[in-house]
């Protein structure tokens, strides 16, 4: 491809000079075969070249004129003729002067379509840039396929599509050239399947009008340009592409929520939105997490919402990894030490990147809801190596260095997990919960009684649970033992059947063997009956013959 720009001005100067009488002296070109884009050049950049390589006398009326300036040493005029020359008349120049418009527009051209090339080829650059982490989960072609159908169906923004099919393909994974495409379907369905509109909307400004606005926050952001995502080759460059996106996107949303302004953690979040995804795009699914789903709550100044999910976090722990929970308080680890970083952030300033795609993947179908299902799989699946720790330093250094270093079966097993998790009950009765004790505290706080009294309550409640699980234990051997004993009941009926089934098999079968007798004997004569009657008798005395013979005895 012809290069004609640069940022030095020399592409410029190359294809401007091509038409000069320098050309002219040139060496001829070589005999090898050339391209079509190779005449097209040597058309744009030598049209004096027929005249160096013939040296006729009587050169093309309809050649064109150079468009430098002639080299100093050149003694000819190209406009008025040589001695050889015929004179040149008016029709001539015209048709020289057309000539020249038409290659002039030709070379317009072909800079105009370098610089698409260009342009093109830098952002196929920035995308891959962009997408250069490695993907959890398969990324299969029947993935894709499944994708490419559904982002492709006719009124996938304007028709509720099934959610549970939604959620399988989800689970089945999602490619990341259509990650961010698959992020705009699935809150176009979420917006479709609300039943009522969020408590506060977001302002309808369009994007473009909030960045010709000046903000307050702009120092802040400026300063944590560089903090976010600093390993990224995106990112990274300053001021370059992605972060004057980054600053726009940050400065739009500021000025859009006055509220909420500029926190640390939105720019990690408008950080992944970006890598997948233009800027205008970024925004609108940035409206949608902050104001749809609620998150916005959790920047606000006052930090009420984050002391909430911190608490939800702990009675989650406390609930169903009591190990873990005692070790953590036994060392004064409060949540918010290691986990107030996942939500403000989503995970996204300390987890491999590839990871942190997944989670927005089921952010963006279920909520808020992921983010405790993660933290609380990440420590439950980090359990044995936490409890080991045992001192303040080295449990805060595990949860804040070691365990955010995940192997790729690590995640995958973390994602198979979340997908079949719910604790949707829990986390809204921990939040009611812990509003009730924050009314409490507010009407006065619990008095040292009160607080004895809830410690005796929760040592006998921990008791009667204990005693609760021995019953269920007992009553579970109770039961496999009457099921056994069942068993053996079935089994001695089953034999008894059997049995009686054979006794009348066998009696059917004497009766027969008698009536067969009785009729071999009616075929007898009476001399032979008499005889074996009597030889029956002489074998086998009769019971009364025993019985006298009994008697006579002393």
């Amino acid at each position: 491809m012809l290069t004609v720009s640069h940022s030095n001005g020399e592409g410029r100067k190359r294809t401007l000079s091509g038409c000069s009488s320098d050309s002219v002296s040139g060496p001829p070109p070589s005999p090898r075969r050339v391209s079509w884009r190779q005449k097209i050049f040597l058309r744009v950049a030598s049209p004096m070249g027929k005249t160096s390589m013939h040296h006729s006398d009587h050169s093309d009326a309809r050649e064109l004129l150079p468009l430098s300036p002639r080299s100093p040493h050149s003694s000819v005029d190209p406009l008025s003729g040589g001695a050889g020359r015929p004179k040149r008349t008016a029709a001539d120049y015209r048709t020289l002067w057309k000539t020249a418009i038409r290659q002039q527009i030709l070379l317009v051209r072909m800079e105009k379509e370098n610089q698409r090339l260009e342009a093109s080829r830098d952002e196929l650059h920035i995308r891959k840039m962009k997408l250069s982490y490695q993907e959890v989960g398969p990324d299969s072609h029947e993935v894709q396929a499944l994708w490419e159908k559904k982002l492709t169906a006719p009124g996938r923004t304007t028709v509720r599509q099934d959610q549970e099919d939604l959620y399988r393909a989800l689970c089945q994974g999602v490619p990341k050239s259509r990650r961010g495409e698959v992020w705009m379907l699935l809150c176009h369905q979420q917006r479709l399947c609300r039943r009522h509109p969020p408590r506060q909307p977001a302002a309808d400004t369009p994007y473009r009008d909030l960045l010709k606005q000046l903000t307050a926050q702009q120092h802040a952001i400026l300063v944590d340009l560089g903090r976010t995502f600093p390993n990224l080759d995106y990112f990274s460059a300053q001021l370059g592409a992605g972060q004057l996106s980054l600053y726009n996107l940050l400065k739009a949303y500021s000025l859009l929520d006055t509220e909420v302004g500029y926190c640390q953690g939105v720019s990690f979040v408008a950080g992944v939105l970006l890598l997948h995804m233009s800027e205008e795009q970024a925004f609108d699914m940035l409206k949608f997490l902050m104001y749809d789903l609620g998150i916005r709550r959790q920047y606000k100044p006052d930090m009420v919402s984050l002391q909430i999910q911190m608490y939800q976090l702990s009675r989650l722990l406390h609930d169903y990894h009591r190990d873990l929970y005692n070790h953590l308080e036994e060392y004064e680890i409060c949540p918010s030490l290691y986990a107030a970083p996942w939500f403000l952030t989503l995970f996204a300033s300390q987890f491999p990147l590839g990871f942190v795609s997944r989670i927005f993947d089921f952010l963006f179908a279920q909520g808020s809801e992921v983010i405790f299902k993660v933290a609380l799989c990440l420590l439950s699946n980090h359990q044995g190596e936490i409890v080991e720790c045992d001192s303040f330093e080295s449990i805060v250094d595990y949860l804040k260095t070691t365990l955010p270093s995940l192997t790729q079966a690590q995640m995958e097993q973390t994602i198979a997990k979340v997908t079949e998790m719910d604790i949707s009950k829990q986390l809204h009765a921990y939040e009611v919960e812990y509003h009730v004790l924050q009314d409490e505290v507010a009407e006065g706080g619990a008095t040292p009684d009160d607080s004895e009294r809830l410690d005796k309550l929760e040592k006998t409640n921990g008791q009667l649970k204990k005693q609760n699980m021995e019953l269920l234990e007992k009553l579970q051997a109770a039961r496999q033992k009457i099921q056994s004993l069942e068993t053996n009941v079935e089994n001695f009926l089953s034999r008894e059947s059997k049995m009686k089934h054979a006794i009348r098999t066998l009696e059917q079968e004497r009766s027969a063997h008698q009536k067969t007798i009785e009729r071999m004997r009616s075929c007898l004569p009476p001399d032979v009956a008499d005889v074996e009657m009597t030889h029956i008798k002489s074998t086998s005395p009769a019971p009364d013959a025993k019985a006298k013979a009994g008697a006579k005895k002393p």
